[in-house]
């Protein structure tokens, strides 16, 4: 019985052991032992202690459970160790034995916390953070690094932030439960396991946040970018090869804030996957797919259900923001609803942007902004899986399908700034839409 990664000092969650007697008379075992005993704990039909799991009788036709849980002490290193153990039965002068198996991983535990200069997060070990953690000053979080955040765990960013994964070594944050609520279903498929990652500028000086591959999985928001002033400077916000993926409410959020989003996927959030309002936006090469909850998944493992609003809204109805401009290439935009994408202006006719090389699943806009995009019917199929299909231990992949209509759509000019997907893989003889370059190997 293998576990998932074992925080130590902390210990997992527990799972049950069916012992099923399928034979019409009874059968006695005469005991049960944990071989090594340090590293798993066990309760042998309702008996917790070890000295009397003997002579455990099982009637006819009928079952004994075992619960088994592991805990596992500091190991006083960086790299994770295997831990093993077997539970041993025997009777009737026969031994059976059951293989348990953990991976042990020390962490660094991060409660909440207000602090007041420069915060550096490696990638030695992870971080388990279980409640607010505030960083007034610069926040660098290096290439590897994984987050482990508790059910309300939340980061607020008052300096700037540079978080700089590589292809090879993302940053990680998720949620810190990494046992399953089925055999088919880790848990890190169930949304809103911790809040989000909040950045907000007050003041008058700028701010810097620069997100390269990082993946923000399964919480309730994914960044929030806000700020106070909707006059220049405003903060720069640069993401770039990242996945936010599976929020039970928003996405990426920006709020006067001049943002770069590029080979990024932003899936699957119940609410806006993309909020614009106030500031500069160019989004290039970005897959946002917004197929959260039923009917797309027909096991309810999220605490909220898809509200009826657009994969990306740009919003510029409002006096009191900064200033809006936007620039939209080779993205694609769909999902469940219709109208995948929203422009939102008092005179969308001369609302300042270029929308270009798109595949959207939209209103066809006529607007003078919008220029050789295709627009989506109910016939195409985008992607390699837009459906979680637990029973056949399939999830949601956004690569692109080899019939996609997403393919060689994207506008070469804008592709040339971003020669490599996300992937790495290159663009150089056509341009796809989206995140991911469709591949030969793709199914």
């Amino acid at each position: 019985m293998p576990f998932d990664t074992v925080f130590t000092g902390y210990g997992t969650s527990t799972r049950c052991i069916t012992l099923y007697n399928p034979n019409a008379n009874a059968l006695t075992i005469d005991s049960v032992r944990l071989s090594d005993g340090r590293f798993f704990r066990a309760n042998v039909d309702g008996e917790a202690d070890s000295e009397r799991w003997q002579e455990l009788t099982i009637r006819g036709r009928d079952s004994a459970f075992i619960f088994v849980r592991a805990y596992i002490d500091p190991l006083g290193q960086d790299n994770p160790l295997i831990i093993t153990d077997e539970l041993r039965f025997h009777y009737n002068g026969n031994t059976t034995t059951l293989r348990l198996s953990a991976i042990g991983q020390d962490v660094i535990a991060l409660r909440k916390t207000d602090f007041a200069s420069d915060q550096h997060l490696t990638a030695a070990k992870p971080y388990l953070i279980f409640d607010t953690l505030i960083f007034r000053r610069n926040l660098t979080i290096d290439a590897g690094a994984t987050l482990y955040m508790h059910s309300r765990a939340v980061i607020f960013a008052l300096g700037d932030v540079t978080a700089e994964g590589t292809q090879a070594k993302p940053i990680i944050i998720r949620g810190s439960r990494t046992d399953r609520l089925f055999d088919s279903v880790p848990y890190a498929y169930a949304s809103g396991q911790w809040d989000g990652f909040y950045m907000l500028h007050t003041g008058s000086e700028p701010r810097t946040y620069t997100f390269r591959y990082v993946d923000l999985l399964s919480g309730n928001i994914g960044l929030f970018c806000q700020s106070e002033n909707s006059t220049p400077p405003l903060p720069m916000l640069t993401v770039d090869g990242c996945r936010i993926h599976n929020m039970s409410v928003y996405g990426l959020v920006c709020l006067n804030t001049d943002a770069t989003v590029v080979n990024t996927e932003v899936s699957n959030c119940a609410s806006y996957g993309v909020y614009l309002q106030g500031g500069t936006h160019t989004l290039v090469h970005n897959t946002i797919a917004a197929y959260f909850g039923y009917p797309y998944t027909n096991l309810n493992i999220h605490s909220t259900q898809r509200e009826d609003v657009a994969a990306v809204y740009i919003n510029n109805l409002s006096k009191q923001m900064a200033p809006m401009q936007s620039y939209l290439y080779n993205n694609i935009i769909t999902g469940a609803r219709t109208n995948c994408l929203v422009l939102a202006a008092p005179l969308p006719e001369h609302y300042i942007g270029a929308f270009s090389g798109n595949y959207l699943r939209a209103d066809t806009f006529h607007l003078p902004q919008f220029t050789a995009n295709t627009y989506a019917t109910d016939t195409d199929t985008v992607f390699v899986n837009n459906h979680y299909l637990y029973k056949e231990y399939r999830y949601f992949d956004f690569h692109l399908d080899s019939l996609s209509p997403a393919i060689g759509i994207g506008d070469a000019e804008a592709a040339a700034a971003y020669p490599l997907d996300r992937e790495g893989n290159s663009r150089s003889e056509r341009a796809d839409a989206g995140c991911y370059q469709q591949t030969a190997d793709a199914q």
